[in-house]
């Protein structure tokens, strides 16, 4: 929405301008002298009057403080210039004839002039009187409609600063100082300012601490960063446009007050001189027309300079009232457009537009205190009473519009605090992944679209509320931002423990030592899947990296162990060609003669090798086929145990494996104790007997269990003592 700023907007917002200038003055300019900082305060108040102030009002004076609580001066000087009027009229019936000479028009004028000084006092405070009862043009702040737009500035939208990085601050200073008058940024400057030297400050203080713990000295301590160092330039440039801005305002200001001083002069000059009224008339509309386009002038000499100007107007005027015939034109030419503008403030009061038909209103009381002159004794309070009647009614209207107004802002009201506190419930809930954050990043921008989207608020209540929404935003980013401001830390934590992975991987990736290096690798690929994430800039890069070196190695290693696969394939097929040819083998049944042959073909076995893993089948295979050959020999348990066993001993010696070694060993050592408790417990049970003898019935088969198992304890040890001897 257009923000709609009339004349007397203008007068309070420079007023309370001037605070808020003071303080940037200050706080930018640490150097200027207090003087130059209130010049400073002066043109920036003037500034704003000038770059805003509607080209139909350009020729009133800026801050005009007195203005502020009134508007009928210009009634003070017309009932002045009346009781003038009324002495001469006095003079005039006692017979006193028009001065002929210049000499005696001064002194006229200069009598006059005089008594009208001495009721000027009187006339004012009346006047002042008039207009606190009359309620005149200039509302109070309460009932100023600013239409103040709470995310912008001047109409440009005001971004969250606080979700920039010190970068991305001045990129946004330097394209507000490209995009927008240095004038209109300078409430953005410095929320972008304060932002930035929070940041800063904060990111500046973690490296100190960093520093001292590092057994660094404070006295050594220095930071610096080209996001600094760039948006200091930055910030220097707008503060140099910004002083040049108000340096040529106060230029154009001072030869404003230099032209209305020659005004000034110029009016003196035609005051009291010369016969003829008309043309000296002539010339002083000229110079009213001059003074209203002069252009504002300094503060510090605005008052001084109107109040001359209006005291040798009244002092035309009454060297013009001389002219009686004159004089009663002008005042009947007064009455007539003081009349127009009477009623059209009374149309004005049927206005709809309230805020159209103050800014009308306000612009008939400058025409009527500086474009218009007095009117005869008689109609003056007529006139006046009538005009302040209809300001009083288009006060009232204008009241009654914002009362109606803020009622309807009420229900905005409660529903922008109910967006601020769940604004304030998203801070309170501790963030715990990057999947959350998004979501309640999400629900705040919804909440602050929401927010933009309610609607205005009471006046009273309008900085407050903006105050808070600010607040409860500021605190959840700077929650949010922590947040991911650790999230970065463990993910720098996490790259570092990757990239020592990398450095393993690529220092063993053309090893030899497959036995040795083989497990480390399988290692390292399991703790990379244990680290975690980290940026995902560079999640890609190191990831590719790790995997080259993690498959250059593997793929050696397959290429190797291909090759010996083939040489165990072979070793496959020939120990199936010979259980083939041991399985057909004919014996003799003549044992001296048989077991040499089975003994060969358990060395032919042996010499071929192991096979591949999934091939081992046979093995068991052959050991059934050497059973048969043993049983069909009638060689005993023992011995025809011991001849496989043998096999099965030149396998792990030929394997070289120190871990399947000491696996068999623990698997003996097992059975050795489980066959040991099994004897022990059926002993245990003959002993329950009184006479436990072999050939009872029921105890046959215990001793035959016994003695089996002793058999197979004295195989089980001989075993042990063949694989110790490896």
């Amino acid at each position: 929405m257009q923000i709609h700023l009339d004349e007397e907007n203008y007068r309070f917002m420079l007023e309370n301008e001037q605070d808020k200038v003071n303080n940037e003055t200050n706080s930018d300019s640490g150097e200027e002298t207090q003087k130059e900082s209130t010049k400073k305060i002066e043109v920036e108040e003037q500034a704003e009057t000038i770059s805003e102030k509607p080209t139909m009002e350009k020729e009133k004076p800026v801050i005009e403080k007195e203005e502020s609580a009134t508007e009928t001066k210009e009634e003070t000087t017309d009932k002045k210039e009346e009781k003038s009027i009324s002495k001469k009229k006095e003079t005039e019936s006692k017979g006193q004839s028009k001065p002929e000479s210049k000499k005696a028009d001064s002194e006229v004028v200069e009598k006059q002039s005089s008594e009208t000084e001495k009721d000027k006092k009187t006339e004012s405070e009346k006047t002042a009187q008039e207009v606190a009862d009359s309620e005149s043009v200039v509302s109070s702040d309460e009932e100023e409609d600013d239409e103040e737009v709470e995310d912008e500035y001047r109409g440009i939208l005001v971004k969250d600063y606080d979700e920039m990085n010190l970068d991305a601050l001045g990129e946004e200073l330097d394209r507000l100082m490209k995009a927008h008058e240095v004038k209109d940024i300078r409430q953005h400057v410095r929320d972008i300012k304060a932002e930035f030297d929070l940041k800063f400050g904060k990111e500046r203080e973690e490296k100190k601490q960093a520093f001292l713990a590092e057994g660094g000295s404070i006295i050594d301590f220095s930071y610096s960063t080209e996001a600094e160092k760039k948006f200091n330039k930055l910030y220097f440039e707008y503060k140099e446009k910004r002083d040049n801005y108000y340096k040529n305002i106060r230029k154009n200001l001072q030869e404003n007050l230099e032209r209305r001083l020659a005004i000034i002069e110029e009016l003196k000059s035609i005051t009291g001189v010369g016969t003829d009224m008309s043309a000296n008339f002539r010339a002083f509309k000229k110079l009213q027309d001059r003074w209203r386009k002069a252009g504002p002038v300094p503060r510090n000499d605005y008052k001084n300079t109107w109040n001359t100007y209006h005291h040798h107007v009244e002092r035309f005027y009454n060297f013009l009232h001389l002219d009686r015939e004159f004089r009663e034109m002008d005042y009947k030419h007064n009455l007539e457009q003081k009349l127009k503008m009477i009623a059209r403030a009374e149309e004005l009061i049927e206005e709809k537009n309230v805020n159209r038909a103050f800014r009308e209103l306000q612009n008939l009381h400058r025409m009527w205190k500086e474009e218009v002159g007095p009117v005869s004794q008689e109609y003056s309070d007529a006139i006046w009473e009538r005009f302040s009647a209809a300001t009083r009614k288009i006060h009232e209207n204008r009241r009654a519009h914002f009362k109606e107004l803020d009622k309807q802002r009420e229900k905005n009201l409660e529903v922008k605090r109910d967006i601020i506190s769940k604004i304030e419930e998203l801070t309170k809930e501790n963030i715990k992944s990057h999947g959350q954050a998004q979501q309640k990043i999400k629900k705040s921008q919804k909440l602050r679209e929401e927010f933009f989207k309610a609607g205005r608020v009471p006046r009273k209540d309008n900085q407050p509320t903006w105050d808070a929404f600010k607040t409860a935003l500021r605190s959840f980013n700077h929650k949010k931002n922590e947040f991911y401001r650790k999230r970065k830390e463990k993910y720098k934590e996490n790259l570092e423990k990757k990239m020592e992975l990398i450095r393993i991987a690529e220092e063993h990736k053309d090893s030899e030592d497959f036995e040795t290096v083989t497990p480390l690798m399988k290692k390292i690929q399991a703790d990379w899947k244990k680290i975690g994430f980290v940026q995902r800039s560079k999640s890609d890069k190191i990831w590719k990296r790790f995997k080259k070196a993690c498959n250059h190695y593997f793929d050696r290693l397959h290429a190797l162990r291909d090759e010996k696969d083939k040489e165990l394939m072979e070793a496959f097929d020939k120990k199936k060609a010979l259980l083939k040819e041991v399985n057909q083998l004919n014996l003799t049944q003549n044992r001296e003669e048989d077991l040499p042959k089975i003994k060969e073909k358990i060395e032919e076995w042996k010499e071929i090798g192991n096979v591949p893993n999934n091939k081992r089948f046979i093995e068991g295979k052959f050991n059934k086929a050497l059973d048969k050959l043993f049983k069909k020999l009638d060689l005993n348990r023992k011995d025809a145990e011991m001849l496989k066993y043998e096999n099965h001993l030149e396998s792990l010696k030929d394997e070289d494996d120190d871990y399947k070694i000491r696996k068999e060993a623990s698997f003996l050592r097992k059975k050795i104790d489980q066959t040991a408790t099994e004897i022990r417990q059926l002993e245990t049970n003959l002993q329950r007997f009184d006479n436990p003898e072999r050939s009872n019935p029921l105890m046959k088969g215990t001793f035959k269990n016994i003695d089996r198992l002793k058999q197979q304890l004295k195989i089980w040890e001989t075993k042990l003592e063949k694989i110790k001897s490896l």
